[in-house]
């Protein structure tokens, strides 16, 4: 009982928000544009936590969330704006959102290739069987250690950092959640890449590659945008740039 009062409380310091500034480097109306079922959207957060995140994962970006579209049946907002970001929040769990929670944010788009559209379907229940989930209260405890600016965590080791935590499938931690939901359509994210004979070039075995599942405690939000087999959307280029037309201030 102690401990999860503890919780609550420690979610609730974490999620404040801190002093960051940070340039956006779409507009919303490109990004509405944009984006399409089954992107996965990278936030640079301003909270205490995402200070802890970004830190252990020299990434710039700290929280990412699924986008299934408005046609995935999620609820409306009061505002009868459609829900069709499924994130995990550190407060309040799995949850749906609008796409203009992000409105006024510095994001990014991750798209995989080649969805059909029973992978996006796959995705969606996959999703929203989730909701209401609880975000994974022991990993924001180890992550809370840190917090301070210059933590003693050698490099090769800051990534481990993220995979600590309850290990109970009911929880989760916001990458993780998404990295679940494209393991479950096969969806390769960054699989750790596993060769034979590395030492003889002449070895046919060296030119066969194979591939293991990562554990998806070890996801990190920054492995989206890494991964080669997801397509860096940039809203600006979508909607058709001509530096010809860029109005420089004189």
């Amino acid at each position: 009982m102690l401990l999860n009062w503890l919780s609550r409380r420690l979610a609730a310091y974490l999620s404040k928000q801190v002093t960051r500034h940070s340039v956006r480097t779409s507009t919303w109306e490109a990004m509405q544009a944009s984006i399409r079922p089954g992107d996965v959207l990278l936030v640079e957060g301003n909270t205490r936590i995402s200070t802890a995140i970004m830190y252990l994962t020299q990434s710039t970006w700290s929280h990412a969330a699924l986008y299934l579209g408005p046609n995935a049946g999620l609820k409306a907002g009061d505002d009868d704006e459609p829900h069709v970001l499924v994130e995990a929040d550190l407060e309040e769990g799995i949850r749906s959102l609008p796409l203009s929670f992000y409105r006024h944010t510095h994001t990014r788009i991750c798209r995989p290739i080649g969805l059909s559209d029973e992978d996006i379907e796959k995705l969606v229940d996959y999703s929203k069987s989730r909701l209401g989930h609880q975000y994974d209260m022991k990993n924001v405890w180890d992550l809370a250690r840190y917090l301070c600016p210059t933590p003693p965590v050698p490099t090769r080791y800051r990534r481990s950092m993220l995979a600590l935590g309850s290990g109970d499938p009911t929880r989760a931690i916001c990458s993780t959640f998404i990295a679940q939901g494209f393991q479950a359509i096969r969806y390769p994210i960054l699989p750790v890449s596993l060769s034979e004979s590395e030492d003889d070039p002449d070895c046919d075995a060296q030119r066969r590659e194979y591939f293991r599942v990562r554990h998806h405690s070890l996801f990190a939000p920054r492995d989206f945008d890494a991964s080669p087999y997801f397509d860096i959307i940039k809203p600006t280029l979508e909607q058709g740039f001509d530096y010809r037309e860029f109005e420089w201030a004189e």
